[in-house]
């Protein structure tokens, strides 16, 4: 078997795991997909997360080509994120998720009963 870090760019399921292993990584995603926000409106849309690890998950998303970072040159200084052209490509993906998981909650529904 193949060492996990030789998987990464080879195996598209692995590759795909890796790039959205971040916790609040799809909903960064979701959150950007209308539009470019910057720290404190995306902070605020996400609830729960610190600023600390919304910066790093944001830095790993642009490593990975997903979002942009586009910093104004005024004072004080404004920077927005946005999806790169790679990063909308998810969408499609995002709805598909979107619609499984309302499935999941409709099946955790009649689960219960």
């Amino acid at each position: 078997m193949e060492n996990n870090d030789s998987l990464f760019g080879k195996c598209p399921y692995f590759t795909a795991q890796k790039v959205f292993s971040g916790k609040w990584s799809i909903l960064i995603m979701y959150h950007l997909n209308d539009g470019p926000l910057r720290h404190g409106e995306l902070q605020r849309s996400l609830g729960d997360i610190t600023q600390a690890t919304l910066t790093k998950q944001l830095r790993m998303l642009e490593d990975y080509g997903l979002v942009s970072r586009y910093v104004y040159s005024e004072i004080p200084p404004r920077v927005e994120y946005s999806l790169t052209d790679l990063g909308k490509a998810f969408n499609p993906v995002l709805e598909q998720l979107r619609v499984w998981g309302e499935e999941y909650i409709e099946f955790l529904k009649t689960a219960k009963k």
